[in-house]
């Protein structure tokens, strides 16, 4: 519950506000953890790597793995943390089962919190994908900046999701045409500025911030085509706007067939087929 004095807050006392809360996880992550040890899986039992697949399917813990990360970096001013696997080679996995097993856990109930956590981690699989296709130097920099990405978003859903909540109610009365509109008018100010913000005082590693500013742009429009599509997709996965989804990407990934373009996005054989036709039908007047 928002007090009288937050509900009069702008974006810049927010921030402040966000910048130092203790940083939540996921309740699958911290049960996955628990598992493993109720098992006796210790952590010197996991190589590094298979640790990251347990942990790139939280964006909370991403962020706070990343700045603990780069916190302990900087005593020995070593090369910046830029991928998930980096920020567990920094802390080591012992550090790692002690964090999740000492975080709070994310307590989301309303269905657009849960989207907005899901749209994060698919956008995140989708962008790894295909920056790969693209033999991108580093695609898991990549995933990792697109999970960020809407990390202000994310932060006020746990902290205070009165304010995303009302978002949502300006969009959906028709008062707002846009997410970001919508977001205005209600809070005064756009959860992505929030983000932007927070990168910046969290001093978050610089080609990762610079991925989510957009500042290396051909990387930085994998990542947002990535997001718009994992958008549509947790929206409805026959979305019309897919086609354009693809068609963009397609752009920037130069020489890669469609079909495996496709191929990542998580929807039947039949509804991808259907996509590719629909393509097919969209470029017959260009090749006339």
């Amino acid at each position: 519950m928002l007090s009288r004095h937050q509900r009069s807050w702008g974006i810049e006392q927010w921030a402040a506000y966000l910048k130092d809360r203790e940083l939540p996880v996921l309740l699958v992550t911290k049960k996955i953890f628990q598992s493993l040890k109720s098992q006796g899986k210790n952590a010197p039992e996991f190589a590094p790597r298979e640790l990251v697949e347990l942990v790139h399917d939280d964006p909370y813990l991403a962020v706070k793995l990343l700045l603990e990360a780069e916190r302990r970096r900087s005593r020995h001013l070593g090369r910046e943390t830029t991928t998930q696997l980096a920020t567990i080679l920094q802390l080591g996995s012992d550090e790692l089962y002690s964090m999740i097993a000492d975080s709070p856990v994310v307590n989301i109930a309303h269905p657009g919190g849960k989207a907005a956590v899901a749209t994060a981690i698919l956008a995140s699989h989708i962008a790894r994908t295909w920056s790969g296709l693209r033999s991108d130097a580093s695609p898991d920099e990549i995933s990792l900046a697109t999970l960020l990405s809407e990390t202000g978003e994310l932060l006020l859903w746990h902290f205070a999701p009165e304010l995303p909540t009302a978002a949502i109610e300006e969009f959906e009365s028709g008062r707002a045409n846009r997410t970001g509109l919508a977001q205005l008018n209600t809070a005064g100010f756009t959860f992505r500025q929030l983000t932007l913000i927070l990168a910046d005082a969290w001093q978050l590693p610089q080609m990762i911030s610079q991925l989510i500013r957009g500042v290396d742009r051909p990387r930085t429009h994998i990542a947002q085509i990535a997001i718009d599509c994992a958008r549509h997709l947790t929206q409805n996965p026959d979305n019309p706007a897919l086609p354009s989804d693809i068609g963009n990407i397609a752009q920037y990934i130069p020489g890669v067939a469609k079909e495996k373009l496709i191929a990542v996005l998580p929807i039947s054989d039949e509804q991808k087929a259907r996509l590719l036709a629909h393509l097919q039908e969209q470029e017959k007047p260009a090749q006339a």
